[in-house]
């Protein structure tokens, strides 16, 4: 792994490059920053023939109390020896040379709503990273009935990351509970809806939601599956109608360059179960359409969906449907 960096007029510490995500991996993290204030730059005053001067942390390591020089121009690199200790303790410390992410997603569709989205990941094994997410649902038709947008649906879970084939291939079972008044039925009250109600509003374990996301991405293609099935935990009887709902979709793509993929999507959302007097399993929409999808380097990623709508018999939705998701990973 070589280092490269600018000379300086003085000598310079470099604790702080050092400290970055992608040395610090776990407990080994506090000795590298340890050990990278002895990296330091001497006879740096002098004039080199190349601005940019670089040092290579995987040469073999002195004995220990001994500095590795490093032909710096006319100037002199001294490289602690502890340093290529805590780099090789770093590189072994079962994360795979992971560090933590974060993803957060902004979403908007025809049929959800603005609905922002979080995904952290943090390495707990070669292979393997703990997963948790969250969903802050924001339609007022998935809230009690007050209108004043309390009592909004909210969504957290948990689960894990498995890694495979070479990184191309994650595959996450997660678990999850909603709170609020949508599957539980908390939302519904007498007036325009005239039907049951629990009057109660919103509901902490409203419902669980067990899911599996599998995704796969390498230098030409793209894809992705997922399937979730909510089902309610609160107020489950005829009297009330607890709602379970299925959804899952399936998308894949070609990577036309670093910036830019494009590919097809198909999604599908069902009700499975309604208990309300004369209610009926049945589906909400099928969605099948095309994606463009712009990337940046640094992790920010824009993608647009769009197609015709089917589903739902003679009272679903129909027309067109269209979603936009643009998120940042960090």
């Amino acid at each position: 792994m070589k280092l490269r960096f600018a000379c300086a007029a003085s000598a310079l510490t470099l604790g702080c490059a050092l400290s970055a995500p992608a040395f610090a991996q776990g407990p080994d993290a506090a000795a590298i920053d340890a050990a990278a204030a002895t990296i330091v730059v001497t006879n740096a005053a002098k004039p080199s023939d190349d601005e940019a001067a670089g040092f290579d942390l995987a040469v073999g390591a002195a004995p220990a109390g001994n500095a590795i020089p490093v032909g710096l121009g006319t100037g002199e690199t001294a490289v602690s020896s502890a340093v290529m200790v805590a780099a090789a303790a770093a590189a072994q410390d079962g994360s795979g040379g992971r560090g933590e992410r974060f993803s957060v997603v902004l979403n908007q569709d025809a049929f959800f709503g603005f609905y922002p989205t979080f995904n952290g990941l943090i390495p707990v094994g070669e292979k393997v990273d703990l997963s948790f997410y969250g969903i802050l649902w924001t339609t007022s038709d998935f809230s009690s009935a007050t209108g004043l947008g309390s009592d909004l649906w909210t969504e957290f879970g948990i689960g894990a990351n498995f890694i495979a084939a070479d990184g191309k291939l994650a595959i996450k079972p997660q678990i999850g509970i909603t709170n609020g008044a949508l599957l539980s039925r908390g939302n519904l009250g007498r007036g325009p809806r005239n039907t049951t109600t629990t009057l109660n509003g919103g509901n902490v374990f409203d419902g669980i939601v067990p899911s599996l996301t599998i995704n796969y991405s390498d230098d030409k293609f793209e894809g992705e599956f997922y399937g979730g099935y909510y089902a309610a935990l609160r107020n489950r009887s005829d009297n009330v109608g607890a709602l379970d709902f299925l959804h899952t979709w399936i998308n894949a793509g070609y990577k036309f360059s670093s910036n830019f993929s494009a590919g097809a999507h198909i999604e599908f959302l069902a009700n499975t179960r309604a208990d309300l007097p004369g209610g009926s399993a049945s589906n909400v929409y099928e969605w099948y359409g095309p994606y463009v999808q712009f990337s940046l380097s640094k992790g920010f990623f824009a993608r647009f969906t769009g197609g015709i709508e089917e589903g739902g018999g003679a009272g679903g939705n129909r027309g067109d449907f269209y979603k936009l998701a643009v998120g940042m990973s960090f």
